[in-house]
């Protein structure tokens, strides 16, 4: 039986330990590929693999819970015990991350009530019900029950949002309630400040800092944190940030590997360390998140990081400059690569079906009447699309319409033609609207979520709801009689084909293709506008012609051999080439 300690070192089985980690999550990555994944990190010199959970991924509706095929956490942490590597995992409700509202459910913000990291009542008992379901699957995986799970977070930087003690000692007590018997520790910036704000340094909880930069300097601050208060335990970094995450329309951000190996080498020489990241992955389907740049700021699809490995597993320059820092503090082995992978392309697939969505409308939702538009939350949708529909009366000419208090991103159509698209400090400007049918004038608003923010202020209800939350006026009048359709779009298998197509429009495009065996591939999108692929039944992310990306990364499990179907939704009316390569379409970096 392992044992685990925290005096002024990691005690591991009586010896000091140097922690040595690296960040890998399960949830960006297809099962196939986590053992090679963990095998790589091996290999750099990693003895132990960080993961976050995201609650959001495990109860994306209220009361269902998944922990099977890619959501398997206790498979991924299986593997990396029978590699040898120990394990952090990070079960706040909250993770930051870059990902969908920080993990946080979006059907929590049906509830007028809620105020998400905080001491209300409804998100603590939200929280108790999901560790309910939660810590029977990782309680095992502790090393106090024969796992190699060595700690467990309580908050996540939660000095960048709050300084509630009450709440941080609440989530703390649902831990323990619902087993949990490995050590804990809490993760901030590392300034004073945050430090102050976000620990819990009068109860056995180890506090942590999280930068990329300036390590002597950041460090130093936690070493005078604990020293002022009297704590003992190991200086670690917690997320030594290696790069960065990437937004729409940016230029791809890059770190320097010699200069990132330096400050790595800094803080081995000092403590523990968990390198975030050591490898991204891939946002899945509309799980990725969105910053606040005095505004939303939706983040892309890849989460390459600018890792030591590249989304798509590849070794970067920053592999070899790692691995020879490490190695002046840990020992370094080799182990042979177990997982096959190879890359193909398959060429240029031909359409074989196209319908717009106004003609297949009613085979993918049903609509919800209501007088007053609701958002998604109230309606039971957390992600994806909502297109709201009103008859607005017989023809005339109006000088001005309104959206007022929506998210994110509009559509406004007049009898099914494009009449306006708004989006950040576009939103809410006034219409004209021309109504030119004699009778009966039809209005849809189709309404994308593009992310909710994952950190920062915006992060709190109700300002992450999504779709329209004030109302449409007409004139200086609200207009009320809705019928609204839910477009998660979980269910494009269902897409009638045989419906009518109209260019320029949102509208649906299906491409079959055979293959002989499968490959990681990437399908490259040239020309095309905005949208969402699906592969098979899968969500594989979005994609955008403001780039910087205009690929998605398609690794081989997701291929069959055989007949394949890929669906794009496009909701601008562009369109281009559509291939598979062995190569990803990137806008080149900027000089």
């Amino acid at each position: 039986m392992t044992t685990f300690a925290i005096h002024e070192d990691f005690i591991i089985n009586g010896k000091p330990v140097k922690l040595v980690s690296g960040a890998l999550h399960y949830f960006r990555v297809v099962p196939e590929y986590w053992q090679d994944r963990l095998e790589k990190l091996k290999n750099m010199g990693c003895n132990c693999v960080e993961t976050y959970i995201p609650w959001n991924y495990h109860e994306p509706k209220k009361g269902h819970f998944d922990f099977s095929g890619r959501k398997d956490v206790a498979r991924f942490v299986r593997l990396a015990q029978q590699l040898g590597l120990w394990v952090i995992l990070r079960p706040t409700p909250y993770i930051c991350a870059e990902w969908e509202f920080g993990g946080l459910p979006g059907w929590l913000l049906a509830d007028d009530s809620m105020r998400v990291r905080s001491t209300c009542p409804a998100f603590l008992e939200a929280v108790d019900h999901y560790y309910c379901h939660l810590f029977p699957v990782i309680r095992p995986l502790f090393f106090t029950h024969g796992g190699p799970v060595l700690m467990c977070q309580v908050e996540n930087e939660y000095g960048s949002f709050g300084n509630d003690k009450h709440y941080l000692q609440a989530i703390r007590e649902l831990m323990l309630k619902h087993g949990c018997d490995v050590p804990l520790f809490t993760s901030d910036g590392g300034w004073r400040e945050v430090l102050e704000a976000g620990t819990l340094p009068h109860l056995p909880v180890l506090p942590t800092a999280n930068f990329g930069s300036r390590t002597d300097e950041q460090i130093g601050e936690l070493r005078q944190f604990m020293q002022d208060y009297q704590l003992c335990g190991p200086l670690m970094c917690m997320e030594f940030w290696i790069g960065w995450f990437n937004n729409w329309g940016s230029p791809l951000k890059t770190r320097d590997a010699a200069e990132a190996a330096s400050e790595l080498d800094a803080m081995l020489r000092q403590g523990s360390v968990n390198i975030y990241m050591f490898h991204g992955g891939t946002n899945p389907g509309f799980y990725n998140g969105c910053s606040d740049h005095n505004g939303i700021d939706p983040q892309i699809t890849s989460y390459d990081y600018a890792a030591p490995l590249n989304e798509w597993g590849e070794e970067t320059d920053k592999y070899p400059a790692f691995r020879e820092v490490i190695a002046k503090y840990v020992p370094v082995c080799t182990m042979p690569l177990s997982t096959p992978i190879q890359f193909a392309g398959f060429g240029e697939l031909t359409c074989n079906g196209q319908v717009s969505l106004f003609s297949t409308l009613d085979r993918l939702a049903s609509p919800i009447e209501t007088d007053i538009p609701q958002p998604m939350e109230k309606l039971g949708q957390s992600y994806g699309y909502i297109l709201y529909r009103a008859h607005v009366g017989k023809a005339r000419q109006l000088a001005k319409a309104k959206l007022v208090d929506c998210d994110d991103r509009a559509q406004v159509f007049i009898n099914r033609k494009l009449t306006a698209t708004q989006y950040k400090e576009t939103m809410g400007s006034n219409i004209p609207l021309n109504l030119d049918d004699p009778q009966d004038n039809i209005i849809d608003i189709l309404v994308e979520n593009v992310g909710r923010v994952n950190y920062g202020a915006r992060l709190v209800s109700p300002h992450q709801r999504k779709g329209i939350k004030g109302g449409f006026m007409l004139d200086l009048h609200f207009h009320t009689g809705w019928q609204q359709y839910c477009l998660e779009l979980d269910n494009v298998d269902q897409v009638d084909f045989s419906g009518e197509y109209q260019p320029q429009v949102p509208a649906f495009y299906r491409y079959e293709f055979v293959i002989e065996e499968s490959a990681d591939t990437f399908l490259n999108l040239d020309g095309w506008g905005k949208g969402a692929a699906f592969l098979n039944g899968e969500n594989l992310g979005r994609f955008w012609e403001v780039g910087p990306t205009h690929y998605l990364y398609i690794p081989s499990p997701l291929l069959k051999k055989g007949k394949n179907t890929l669906i794009l939704f496009e909701t601008e009316g562009k369109t281009g080439t559509v291939r598979l390569e062995d190569t990803p379409l990137i806008d080149p970096p900027q000089q």
